[in-house]
Parts: C-alpha cells; sequence; structure tokens
C-alpha cells in the first residue's frame, strides 16, 4: 500500500508540472522553482509533513520535497544557532541532494558529448 501512495502522489505531482508545460507559456525551468518555492512555503506552515507521512517518497522525491528539506533545515537550524541558522540550515539540510547532483552533472559531462541545438 505504501508504493501505491507514493505512485500516486508523485505522480499527481508530476502530472501537475507536465499539465503546466503543456498549457502555459511557463518555462521548465520556472516551474522547477515554483515546485521548489511552494515546497519551501508549504514546508514553513508545517503543511507538507502530513503529505509527508501519508506518501513518503512520493512527497520527498519531487523537487517539493527539496523546498521542505530547505525550510525544514532552516528552522532547524534557527533553533540551534538563532541568526546564523538562516544561512546555514537549508545547505546543511540538503547537502546531500545538491551533492549528488553536482556529481552526476559532472560524471555526465564526462561520459557524454554536448552537441549545439540545431
Amino acid at each position: 500500500m505504501d508504493y501505491l501512495k507514493a505512485f500516486l502522489i508523485g505522480g499527481i505531482l508530476c502530472t501537475i508540472g507536465q499539465i503546466l508545460i503543456d498549457r502555459t507559456k511557463l518555462t521548465p525551468a520556472r516551474i522547477l522553482v515554483a515546485y521548489v518555492v511552494i515546497g519551501v512555503i508549504l514546508g514553513g506552515l508545517h503543511i507538507y509533513e502530513p503529505l509527508i507521512d501519508f506518501a513518503g517518497a512520493g512527497a520527498t522525491v519531487p523537487l517539493t520535497g527539496f523546498g521542505n528539506s530547505l525550510a525544514k533545515g532552516v528552522r532547524e537550524a534557527i533553533d540551534e544557532k538563532g541568526f546564523l541558522g538562516i544561512f546555514i540550515g537549508g545547505l546543511k539540510a540538503t547537502a546531500g541532494g545538491i551533492t549528488s547532483a553536482i556529481v552526476a552533472g559532472l560524471l555526465s559531462s564526462c561520459l557524454f558529448r554536448a552537441k549545439d541545438k540545431s
């Protein structure tokens, strides 16, 4: 049942993104940024946590989950370090995801040759 919940919630988030790509003039980059910002807002308001409890990876893997992790990291760092936590909390909480994205990009650039769009 957990797999079904994750699939449904993750699928709904991805479907919304695809509809935005197909039906609006928003660029994919703007949609991705909007997903992160929505995740930060919902995480900051403690609204995203029940969705994570319900759907697990279906809610944490999409970019809204990344935004939620940023908000949660900042919240925790503010509790520990005060004002300085605003600047270090988000990066500390998402360092693993950021590092894996950088490493994947590096490996892709080493393995494949970029070509100009014609």
